[in-house]
């Protein structure tokens, strides 16, 4: 975990680095990302979703985006 995902656990506060690319609108998990796994491990869509914002299409839609783009560089690495 990074030194600021520590610092805002220690301190209990959320973490106020808003242009940070692990920061999100979800002040439970004390706006960042990696306190959410951290915190609650394996997520469903639905829970990412909510975190985010966004809907549980949305995410559906990034997840298979990303499974297509590994799958093309799988296959190029054989």
């Amino acid at each position: 975990m990074r030194e600021c995902c520590n610092a805002c656990v220690t301190n209990k506060v959320t973490c106020p680095v808003t242009d940070c690319r692990m920061w999100m609108d979800y002040k439970e998990d004390l706006n960042c990302t990696l306190i959410a796994v951290e915190k609650h491990g394996k997520m469903t869509l639905r829970e990412v979703a909510k975190r985010m914002g966004v809907s549980f299409v949305r995410i559906k839609q990034i997840q298979d985006k990303a499974e297509r783009s590994l799958g093309r560089r799988n296959r190029e690495l054989l």
